[in-house]
């Protein structure tokens, strides 16, 4: 029944299993990858019948099913909603490398979808997608001119390792993802922990050549499975004709002029004018004005290319290594905690740190099993930082994948939770943007949160960087413009410190770059970043001496395993009660560690001193200020230590002889106890006769002539 193609290979020490033809047959491909005993089943389907748009309408969903790892859906619905935060990441991880290689004139809607259905929570099923994914659209016969190949690099002991498992992941200082063509690099996504250019050009380098035997494994499976291609449209105009139509009614001129303007808005009005024009002067010719807007546009990428590569100035007048003028300023929100306001050109970010407790930790349910973050950095992008209107709603995977790499570059120079035991919010606010938002933020996170007094090791800046390439003429441009993105060939963010990397980002337009440019990129990104540091320096050198007036103070303490239970309380009753008391939150670890924060000293100290009260043992011979709880004919007790009571024997009520109790004490009654024993049965003997009620000097202690009082 089944008509089954297969192509294993031993890849990185682990078998790679991919299979098409047994499910999801009626999808133009369908490819399930194995990776280790973790499976994504993969599929590409193509709409029959094209779009009359001017771009391609992919989309790449990336879904994790639950039962892939053998658990239930948390919350209340018990079933998979809306694309968590590693979902949106995937995705976009697959369509950054996959979306240049379809053919230029192909405009039909198009869907790839990874479903992870087995998860051996070794091998992280993003990869084995990107695999499946490139599988499924070679196999497809949609006009895809991969494949493409995809690896995790890590370094561990100084060594790099081929696709690193789980646990190898958590001792390396490198988690790297790369993914390209047999010729050159695509897409490069990375966290490292400081490490030199040379390094990080070398993982690329070396997850290139891993990779290299997966693209053949699914060129041969193309060999055996692929599906009759698709012939791409073929263009109904003459767009070469149309082209000659504007030049000679002076939209290259009119172009170029408006490319000289300096200033982004004033260039853009020009811009439009210009081609309000140039649509003019062809009046009601359908089939002319249906290309206008594609052929305009090709007129524009030649001239910012052109002038480049002939050496001359870019479109705001810089040469290729200026980076624009920066302003950084600390302080500007007198209620934040940690606030900057960080400026470079017209880019600019508003960023402000919050310091919490670990009340305040985000709790994720993944696959690999739920855990607790204490680093947030959320990235928003209103319609107002490029002066336009636009919907206002949850952020979208571009908001969330901006955040997410400015958050990789930050994470590797925070101070480690038992140093500093906060939870860290950041939020970045664009409130102007003309280029590399992404790397201001990482910028204004960097001064946001020392100004909130966090222990960085080293400020961290950011840099994007540009290509220009036309056959062998290339330029490379630091701190590159929207424009430059635009009409650009690469888009390739940098992040570190004066030591090195802390992040990579890496997508470009063409088929792929070479070793050769990556590594002038780099090289090039390393001398903007250091002068990037430099002007922040001017603003901040450091993290403030102490956390922010306004932040929480948090005090840790360790108390015995055994004694939690007393701080909690029955049904956390005596917690609370401290909690609402003092004003001050309180976590406590199973291992006994207890955090105690409260926004003043007094409050943090009154919840210290009664959380000892509660852990401490009596000392014989000790002196307790105590308050009486009941009374009985044999005497009273008194809570002196916390929830500890301890027994005043009527006889040890007053120097003189006592009838009742009531003639010397009620409920209610603050009294000074000392500690006269414990029993074998943990209970406690009290004295008050022995000490002054006054002063709570202990009375045993005075001498009258060489004898002690009794």
């Amino acid at each position: 029944m089944f008509e089954i193609y297969r192509k294993e290979i031993d890849w990185g020490g682990r078998p790679l299993v991919l299979e098409t033809g047994k499910v999801a047959r009626q999808a133009d491909g369908a490819v399930m990858a194995t990776y280790g005993d973790t499976t994504v089943l993969c599929t590409a389907v193509g709409e029959k019948k094209g779009r009359d748009v001017d771009f391609f309408p992919l989309t790449v969903n990336y879904q994790e099913k639950t039962f892939a790892a053998g658990k239930i859906p948390g919350g209340f619905f018990k079933r998979e909603g809306r694309p968590s935060e590693k979902e949106t990441l995937v995705s976009r991880l697959i369509d950054r490398p996959i979306r240049p290689l379809f053919h230029k004139s192909y405009r039909n809607e198009t869907q790839v979808i990874c479903t992870v259905l087995s998860h051996d929570l070794e091998n992280d099923p993003d990869v084995v997608a990107m695999i499946g994914a490139s599988a499924a659209l070679t196999i497809s016969g949609l006009p895809f001119l991969g494949p493409i190949g995809a690896a995790r690099v890590g370094q561990v002991d100084g060594e790099y390792v081929l696709n690193p498992t789980t646990d190898q992941l958590k001792t390396s200082k490198l988690d790297l993802v790369v993914a390209g063509t047999l010729d050159g690099v695509m897409m490069v996504e990375s966290e490292a922990k400081e490490l030199t250019e040379e390094v990080m050009l070398g993982a690329v380098t070396f997850g290139h050549a891993g990779f290299q035997p997966v693209i053949k494994a699914i060129i041969e499976l193309a060999e055996l499975a692929a599906k009759d291609p698709w012939t791409p449209p073929e263009a109904s105009v003459d767009k070469d004709a149309v082209r000659a139509r504007l030049a000679d009614a002076g939209a290259v001129a009119d172009l170029t002029a408006a490319y000289g303007i300096r200033v982004k808005q004033e260039r853009y009005q020009a811009v439009s004018a210009a081609k309000e024009k140039a649509v003019a002067s062809l009046g009601d010719d359908a089939e002319a004005l249906s290309v206008a807007d594609s052929v305009l546009k090709g007129m524009e990428s030649d001239i910012v290319r052109g002038t480049i590569l002939d050496g001359g100035a870019r479109i705001d007048g810089r040469d290729t290594k200026t980076v624009r003028p920066i302003v950084a300023e600390v302080g500007i929100m007198r209620r934040a905690h940690g606030s900057a306001l960080f400026t470079r050109g017209e880019t600019q970010a508003l960023v402000n740190a919050t310091l919490g407790t670990g009340q305040d930790e985000q709790i994720i349910d993944a696959l690999e099993g739920e855990y607790r973050e204490n680093f947030m950095l959320h990235y928003n992008f209103p319609p107002y930082s490029v002066g336009e209107t636009g919907r206002m709603g949850s952020p979208g995977r571009r908001e969330i994948g901006h955040g997410k790499l400015a958050w990789r570059a930050v994470r590797p120079l925070l101070p480690a939770k038992e140093d500093f035991p906060y939870t860290i919010r950041v939020v970045s606010e664009i409130t102007e943007s003309n280029g590399s938002s992404s790397m201001a933020t990482v910028c204004g996170t960097s001064l946001a949160l020392m100004d909130a007094g966090v222990p960085l090791s080293r400020p961290v800046a950011g840099i994007a960087m540009g290509l220009i390439k036309e056959g062998d003429r290339f330029a490379v441009l630091s701190d590159i413009m929207g424009d430059e993105d635009h009409l650009g060939d690469m888009d390739f963010k940098v992040a570190g410190t004066d030591v090195g990397v802390t992040s990579l980002q890496m997508d470009i337009k063409i088929t792929s770059v070479t070793p050769e440019i990556m590594s002038v990129a780099l090289d090039q990104a390393r001398d903007g970043r250091l002068h990037i540091l430099g002007e922040m320096a001017k603003a901040l050198t450091g993290a403030r001496d102490d956390v922010n007036e306004h932040a929480p103070r948090i005090t840790t303490m360790s108390i015995p395993k055994e004694k939690i239970r007393d701080v909690i309380g029955s049904g956390g009753k005596v917690i609370r009660e401290i909690c609402e008391v003092t004003g001050a939150k309180i976590d406590i670890d199973d291992d006994g560690t207890i955090k105690v924060a409260a926004a003043d000293t007094k409050a943090s100290q009154a919840a210290v001193d009664w959380i000892r009260g509660i852990v401490a043992e009596p000392e014989v011979g000790t002196v307790y200020t105590g308050k009486v709880v009941k009374t009985v004919d044999f005497g009273a007790f008194v809570n002196f230590l916390g929830t500890r009571d301890g027994l005043v024997h009527i006889s040890e009520l007053a120097q003189k002889r006592v009838g009742k109790v009531t003639d010397v004490v009620n409920v209610g009654d603050q009294v000074k106890v000392k500690c006269l024993g414990v029993d074998d049965r943990g209970k406690v003997k009290l004295s008050m006769k022995v000490v002054d009620q006054e002063t709570g000097e202990d009375l045993s202690l005075k001498k009258d002539d060489g004898m002690e009082v009794a």
